[in-house]
């Protein structure tokens, strides 16, 4: 199995998301929030997480505020519902295991899912 692949996050594609996903009369609000990340010294990664939150967010700003708070929390949970959907649900969430070539397919088809969103126009 290989790794799984880790989204390259400037601050050029976060504005592009917001205006993107979220109401002109949000966009001040949507910054506000994800202002809060990367305040403290366990705050890793900031642009990625702050793209994980807007991704599960889904345009919502209470979805937005849900997400900031578990990322404040634990910036990983953020990043594996964000990032890999279906390998956590598989992974966590069920006995199920493996088969011999899928979690390689399912890395596959989890970054398929998030390059569709992030490059969505």
């Amino acid at each position: 199995m290989r790794n799984q692949p880790i989204p390259d996050i400037k601050p050029e594609d976060i504005d592009r998301i917001v205006r993107r996903d979220f109401p002109e009369s949000h966009y001040d609000a949507v910054l506000e929030i994800l202002h809060e990340y990367g305040s403290e010294k366990w705050h890793r990664d900031g642009w990625r997480v702050k793209a994980a939150v807007l991704k599960i967010a889904n345009g919502k700003l209470h979805e937005l505020r849900i997400a900031m708070d578990t990322a404040k929390r634990d910036y990983r949970d953020v990043l594996l519902a964000a990032e890999y959907p279906e390998y956590g649900r598989k992974t966590l969430y069920s006995a199920r295991a493996f088969g011999r070539a899928e979690p390689d397919q399912v890395i596959d088809r989890d970054w398929d899912q998030y390059k569709a969103w992030l490059e969505r126009p």
